[in-house]
């Protein structure tokens, strides 16, 4: 380990922690310290240093926020991978680095406030890695060969399981489809049901990459606006009665964050069934609900066989393991079978496997069980740090679940402008009119918070925001 010197508080007016974290990056930026190495653990260090381990942890969770460290859980600490290895350059500070940054090259760490990611600290990558060696160790030649297009057995019988407990959803093996995520459900249901030109009921506000992908596949989507209950189906009837789909957010709208009532999932269901109709239900976060049970799906009211169900494992478990899975109904099993077929839908079978093998062992409940309680903490730790820094400038609207914050701005603010400000600051910030297409939602900010570790992190980023958008 390099030398570090510290002056003593009596010696000098900084605080210990800000020495500490100014050494850090100047070894940083000299080289001493390399891009990928890892760093001493927080009680190492304050041993070392004879300090206070909440004085070493302050000064690492400096260096985090601002992207010179990247936690990586039981593996420790390292300096991030992203910055340059050239010794004796300066490091650029983080505003800089992501102004440098190629604009269609994805950032491989967790950028503070960024959407739709969960808190991969928190990951038990251990447990996995160890379901994930029995199976390489186990590997036999059929293994080897193409996965089957529809998904594997073992965990279509286990997603029946889950689904059927924790959704209400009753379902056989076969009506289930895995898909390289979501994005890839919604191309199958596509390529089986629909064709180019077919109008689709969308929530306006709604989540973008979805309209991005069927506009790309030449379906007419007919936006219809969201209100405190969710989609305003009376709304989508009188704008497109002929529409041949609807696509919803019925637990968790995204991005309001609010719930279908029931009588509009009467509506939206009795729409579907007297005009034949489907109905694409995007189930993306359901498991977060920190106030009361999670609700039960929409699908679980399907009795014509209308409604097309999509989960995902990215916002549970991680974005990296690209699986997701629809539930078609049972007299459209052979159309899709037939579609995944063609157009080779098939996943890896490994991560296939081992997500089975977390779901029956009981790892993914206990899983869901930590992490509502961490969520629920982190999200009161950012609520709180935006009321106390920016409480006159934006109010925040907590719903009953999600993995994101929608802070509410003035009308007269222009959160687009606002949002540019903080993503050029490193912040990953996104304007709620970006959302929108037709009907105006008002001015707001969407913040993640899953990733937000502590009270303090919570306040520094609410700072690093507030400074960004003044």
């Amino acid at each position: 380990m390099y030398s570090i010197r510290l002056e003593s508080a009596r010696d000098k007016a900084t605080p210990i922690y800000l020495q500490l974290y100014q050494r850090l990056r100047e070894a940083i930026a000299e080289g001493r310290l390399q891009p990928g190495e890892r760093v001493p653990s927080v009680r190492a260090l304050a041993s070392e240093l004879n300090l206070a381990r909440g004085t070493v942890e302050a000064a690492y969770q400096l260096l985090v926020d601002e992207g010179y460290l990247l936690p990586r859980g039981p593996a420790g600490t390292v300096v991030s991978p992203q910055l340059p290895h050239a010794p004796g350059n300066p490091v650029l500070p983080a505003k800089e680095r992501q102004a440098s940054r190629s604009g269609d090259e994805p950032s491989a760490e967790a950028l503070p406030f960024q959407l739709g990611l969960p808190a991969l600290d928190s990951f038990p990558r251990k447990l996995w890695s160890r379901l994930g060696a029995r199976h390489l160790r186990q590997l036999s030649s059929p293994d080897l060969n193409y996965p089957p297009a529809q998904g594997l057995p073992a965990l279509r019988r286990s997603l029946v399981r889950y689904l059927g407990v924790s959704r209400g959803i009753a379902c056989e093996p076969e009506q289930i489809f895995i898909t390289a995520g979501y994005r890839n459900a919604l191309l199958l249901i596509r390529q089986a049901l629909l064709q180019a030109g077919d109008r689709c009921w969308f929530e306006d506000p709604g989540y973008f990459k979805a309209r991005q992908m069927l506009e790309g596949s030449e379906v007419t989507l007919v936006p219809v606006p969201v209100d405190e209950q969710g989609l305003c189906v009376e709304r989508g009837q009188a704008l497109a009665p002929d529409a041949r789909c609807a696509l919803v957010t019925p637990s968790h709208q995204s991005p309001l964050g609010v719930s279908l009532s029931l009588p509009r999932r009467l509506a939206l269901l009795d729409w579907a069934a007297s005009r034949q109709a489907w109905i694409i239900e995007d189930d993306y976060d359901s498991e977060y609900r920190y106030v009361g049970r999670p609700l039960p799906a929409l699908k679980s009211l399907d009795h014509a066989g209308r409604v097309l169900y999509c989960g995902t494992f990215s916002k549970v478990l991680f974005p990296g393991l690209r699986l997701a899975y629809l539930v078609v109904p049972q007299a459209q099993v052979a159309r899709f079978a037939a579609c995944a077929q063609d157009f080779d839908h098939g996943c890896p079978a490994l991560p296939q496997a081992i997500t089975a093998d977390f779901l029956d062992q009981g790892h993914f409940a206990r899983h869901l069980k930590r992490m509502r309680a961490r969520y629920a903490e982190r999200r009161a730790h950012l609520a709180t740090a935006l009321q106390h820094v920016l409480g006159s400038r934006l109010r925040v609207e907590l719903q009953a679940g999600g993995i994101h914050l929608l802070a509410r701005l003035d009308e007269r603010e222009d959160d687009r402008a606002l949002a540019a400000r903080a993503q050029g600051a490193g912040l990953a910030v996104m304007a709620l009119s970006e959302w929108s297409r037709q009907h105006p939602c008002g001015s707001g900010l969407l913040l993640g918070f899953t990733n937000i570790a502590s009270a303090e992190q919570a306040l520094h980023l609410a700072r690093r925001l507030a400074e960004a958008i003044s």
